[in-house]
């Protein structure tokens, strides 16, 4: 086995400017990993490899898949004529790991026993973004960092607690998207993210909401709680819920793909694709007009469930995500929350940038990578 080379330090301001910087970006999904690599802000490639699922049905744990999948990255980088030693950084999605925070953290021996064990983070694709990004950066001899990860909010106790003793509420959302949209916005309107509150929509195949105070999110509506989306059946009555389950006669585990996955608009009108239910919708189709404006109603009141978090203090609302493309939609939405804040449809989502960008400031020092602590973890799952 060939000995890992030592770190390289970060350069100093004046020795390498953020325009040459290179990073390796990975964004695994359940079923794919999204590559891409950067030189500075520029995306010199970008590619989506498919993995196939009979393969990854052979792995018990998302873990499991780490050797597959790195061997796919591996070729990916070949092809387009990279060695590991051309990267300065390396930066994957964060993962679902318990007590984690918002912002970068370093993949070190910490964080790699959280993403690989199931006691100390949920079975989730993206975890391996820090796992891939580790075996290689420790074989280029540089770091590699994960950023806002699914679970890196910071909600309070208060918010955490569910009237079950036995479980807290989770702080999962789309963290990566809905704070690289927010933060876009700040720019683009010359006022600081760390000092202003957004109430952020990241409405796609899986919708959840958040509220970002000063720079943090500190309240969210998760998926599985919220409105229901084209894939996911979102919150309801849990009675009703649980009635359900009993007669179905489903597993624990298939009653969750129907939660995720098989739920929604699926499970209404047999697809999930934004362009035939509109079609639908406009050719006067009543069931489909009534799912659509009941997502619509539901996206609405989640959006307002955030607003007390921030005591209405909410300088803007950003409608952001697959589903913001639709006009039908958002037209729907905006006239029922903007009486809380002026509203804002930014669409499609940035995560392969947003990562790029986390990187970046890690890189020039702007942020400082934070490490990953198991006991502080454990207090907080």
């Amino acid at each position: 086995m060939s000995k890992t080379k030592e770190p390289k330090p970060i350069e100093k301001s004046g020795e390498k400017t953020i325009d040459e910087y290179l990073q390796l970006i990975i964004n695994p999904g359940s079923t794919s990993t999204k590559l891409a690599i950067f030189k500075g802000t520029q995306k010199l490639v970008q590619n989506n490899l498919e993995h196939d699922a009979d393969v990854l049905k052979q792995f018990d744990k998302i873990a499991d898949q780490l050797e597959y999948r790195l061997e796919e990255v591996r070729e990916f980088l070949k092809e387009q004529g990279y060695g590991v030693n051309d990267f300065d950084a390396i930066v994957g999605r964060g993962g679902l790991v318990y007590g984690i925070g918002g912002e970068g953290y370093e993949v070190d021996d910490a964080l790699v026993e959280a993403l690989s064990n199931t006691e100390l983070c949920s079975q989730h694709a993206s975890n391996l973004g820090g796992l891939i990004g580790k075996r290689l950066a420790d074989e280029g001899g540089f770091k590699a960092y994960i950023y806002d990860a699914v679970m890196g909010s910071y909600l309070s106790d208060v918010a955490r607690l569910t009237g079950f003793p036995e479980f807290k509420r989770q702080p999962t959302c789309h963290v990566l998207n809905s704070r690289a949209m927010a933060m876009k916005y700040c720019e683009n309107n010359g006022i600081e993210y760390s000092q202003n509150n957004f109430i952020v929509a990241h409405i796609g195949g899986g919708s959840s909401m958040s509220a970002h105070k000063q720079g943090k999110i500190i309240d969210i509506v998760a998926d599985d709680e919220g409105p229901m989306s084209p894939e996911r059946s979102g919150g309801t009555q849990l009675l009703s819920l649980m009635e359900f389950f009993e007669k179905s006669g489903m597993s624990v585990k298939d009653f969750k793909k129907r939660i995720r996955g098989k739920g929604g608009l699926l499970a209404y009108l047999g697809t999930t694709d934004g362009r035939k239910i509109e079609a639908l919708y406009n050719e006067g189709d009543e069931k489909a007009k009534l799912v659509y404006d009941a997502m619509a109603y539901q996206i609405s009141k989640y959006i307002g469930w955030l607003a007390p978090v921030l005591n209405g203090e909410v300088n803007a609302i950003i409608i952001t995500g697959g589903l913001a493309h639709s006009k039908i939609l958002t037209d729907m939405v905006i006239p029922r929350v903007s009486f809380i804040a002026p509203v804002t449809v930014m669409p499609g989502e940035c995560e392969m940038e947003a990562l790029a960008g986390g990187g970046l400031r890690i890189l020039s020092g702007e942020e400082i990578a934070k490490h990953y602590n198991k006991a502080e973890a454990i207090k907080r799952k």
